[in-house]
């Protein structure tokens, strides 16, 4: 049983990101139009409402992160007109909200004021997203230019500064010399919110970087299944996660481009580095197939190729991607959400903990396995989340459909039910707005 609601005419455009804050009380929603909207949860009604509406950018807006509560009301926004901007909330004095009911009718005694505007993408910002607060007030975003960055505030109080404190080519960006024996505690130690920057003496960490990355992309050939691929903007898709768990330090699975895969990426003070690459296509090497009935994984999809079938290279760009909160498991999920209609389950395990400098083995690496691959959207996938503990999986497709994911007591991953947005619409205007729907069982 879940239940649903509906907000009706939303926006005057298409709809493009709707967020939670921290407590579930208050939503954040931004469109094509080039409006935010916050709204509030009536918990005895069940109802929303909207408590602020501005317009935010001079082009529509992509995505909408907040920030942890600890830093105050905060929300970062991103752009087709290639800016970030940073929002806090402020409480209108009676005089201000004396004028502005002057202006025109509305209920909300607080404003959103801009504080900082970001304008180093040179491309549309496609994602943002706030960093764990135990890392402090970080901000990571992601453009068509390819390029993730890392931001950092300096002055907490005004939210006035932010420095770019990290920038790197996700398109370009291949596993270097790993970092394996550094130890849990010494990455943690590499990026702390106090220290996120290269030391004063030496070379700078990114040049270093770019010169390990220049010679091992003269050495590494590029994949045929990703020499031909199209760059059409419209048939990319650039996300990013955080992962949650600061036990191995700060650490993201960033999607870029057309290249259909997902790199997972640790950001510390001398030198970031590409842990993994997650990839899903039926090209892939190193997949492992999953224990899943009914579903046939990416590795075990059969390639033989039909008369007028599409090359079984063939690549679809990743349009989602979300980390799970580990809540203490000794591995790692990341779900993805591809144009191919796949939701994908991916199982992360980190290095041992006491995987020494001397150890220089493969038990010194991350591994990655497909643990689920399901295709009922039967359509581009839009997004996927997952509940508060990591043990549900949500995602949205073309189809119209949300689909939740849950494994069993054996760890296999399966449907667990799905509501169509028509269901709702189509219900009759007696019926009340918010009621519990029975789940399908797949």
């Amino acid at each position: 049983m879940i239940q649903t609601g509906l907000i009706q005419n939303a926006h005057n455009d298409l709809v493009t990101d709707a967020i939670y804050d921290f407590y579930g009380l208050r939503l954040a929603t931004c469109s094509l139009d080039q409006r935010i909207k916050v709204w509030r949860l009536d918990e005895n009604t069940g109802t929303w409402s909207v408590e602020d509406d501005w317009k935010a950018h001079d082009a529509p807006v992509s995505k909408l992160s907040w920030a942890h509560p600890e830093f105050g009301t905060i929300i970062a926004s991103s752009s087709f007109d290639r800016t970030v901007k940073i929002w806090e909330q402020s409480i209108q004095t009676a005089a201000e909200q004396q004028q502005s009911n002057a202006s025109g009718p509305g209920p909300s005694t607080s404003r959103w004021v801009e504080r900082v505007a970001l304008p180093d993408a040179r491309g549309t910002v496609r994602a943002v997203e706030f960093a764990p607060h135990q890392f402090g007030l970080k901000l990571a975003t992601i453009a068509t230019d390819n390029i993730l960055r890392i931001y950092e505030c300096l002055d907490q109080p005004t939210l006035s500064q932010w420095q770019l404190a990290e920038d790197i080519d996700i398109a370009n960006a291949v596993p270097g010399p790993s970092p394996s024996h550094v130890t849990r505690a010494q990455t943690a130690a590499l990026a702390t919110p106090t220290q996120t920057h290269s030391s004063l003496d030496g070379v700078p960490a990114p040049l270093v970087a770019q010169g390990l990355q220049a010679h091992l992309q003269q050495s590494t050939p590029v994949p045929p299944s990703r020499a031909t691929l199209g760059n059409r903007e419209a048939d990319g898709g650039w996300t990013l996660s955080w992962c949650k768990d600061r036990y191995w330090g700060e650490i993201l699975a960033t999607g870029a481009g057309n290249s259909g895969v997902v790199k997972i990426i640790q950001l510390n003070a001398r030198r970031s580095n590409v842990l993994l690459t997650l990839d899903g296509s039926p090209a892939a090497t190193g997949a492992v197939t999953p224990a899943v009935a009914g579903h046939i994984t990416a590795a075990g999809t059969d390639t033989t190729l039909q008369p007028g079938a599409p090359s079984a290279q063939q690549t679809y760009s990743v349009t989602s991607v979300a980390w799970a909160p580990s809540c203490g498991r000794s591995y790692h999920l990341v779900a993805t959400g591809s144009r191919d209609g796949h939701v994908r389950i991916w199982k992360l395990k980190p290095p041992p903990e006491d995987f020494g400098e001397d150890d220089m083995h493969e038990d010194g690496k991350w591994t990655a396995t497909i643990v689920g691959d399901f295709d009922q959207h039967k359509s581009a996938v839009g997004r996927v989340e997952w509940n508060i503990t990591g043990t549900v999986l949500s995602s949205a497709g073309n189809d119209g459909r949300i689909r939740l994911w849950k494994a069993n007591a054996e760890g296999v991953w399966k449907p667990s039910g799905s509501i169509g947005v028509e269901q709702t619409a189509e219900e009759p205007a007696s019926q009340p707005e918010n009621k519990d729907v029975d789940m399908e069982d797949n």
